[in-house]
């Protein structure tokens, strides 16, 4: 293989190109200790090493950090190793890695999101917010199945009400209509709008 370029990353890194594509991303002086000059000819054994003592090392460390930083979808963990202009197959290893330990779960996660949002958002918003995070549908649907079986939805509508200090006892009723039109452009369906506010008297 051949050295196309070194280009510039940062005031301390480089991107390598090798016959022409990009290969890695590596320190100054990664550079002087592997031999890496432009046009110059590098040996695959030369670039397997460097694949596995030095990016992948990197690769799995900044997954870790990332996660430890905060709990992320598959997606978004992706999007930020793409970021630091790692290849996708130093990305897939990465992934791989952290999951055998259990800490990338995208069902886990999703569940854990919509917990924290169901009493305060519709399903729509939180389906919505999760497809952005490249959740599948079907463990949205699952977190839901298993997060909603005590009637989340309607708590979430009890407390948007609570919150706007409206008292269907004593709204007339072109407020009633325009808190209803509120929920449902939210995404809360009419009829468990209507059962809340009839029964709001008993549960707020």
């Amino acid at each position: 293989m051949i050295v196309t370029e070194i280009e510039p990353y940062t005031k301390t890194k480089f991107k390598v190109y090798l016959d022409g594509r990009f290969a890695f991303v590596l320190y100054k002086g990664e550079l002087s200790r592997y031999g890496i000059r432009k046009e110059e000819e590098i040996s695959d054994g030369t670039v397997e090493k460097i694949e596995t003592e030095v990016i992948l090392k990197r690769v799995k460390l900044r997954a870790m950090h990332l996660l430890e930083d905060m709990d992320r979808t598959e997606a978004a963990l992706r999007e930020k190793l793409r970021q630091g202009c790692y290849t996708q197959e130093m990305i897939d290893k990465a992934v791989d890695y952290v999951k055998s330990f259990g800490y990338l779960d995208d069902a886990r996660y999703a569940e854990n999101f919509v917990r924290s949002r169901q009493g305060s958002k519709s399903r729509k918003e939180i389906r919505a917010a999760l497809m952005q995070k490249g959740v599948a549908a079907e463990l949205i649907e699952q977190a839901f199945e298993n997060c909603y079986a005590d009637g989340g939805e309607e708590e979430a509508v009890r407390s948007i009400l609570r919150k706007k200090r409206f008292d269907p006892m004593t709204a007339e009723e072109t407020e009633k209509q325009r808190i209803y039109g509120y929920l449902a452009r939210k995404g809360f369906k009419y009829e468990t709008v209507r059962q809340v506010i009839q029964n709001y008297e008993d549960n707020a």
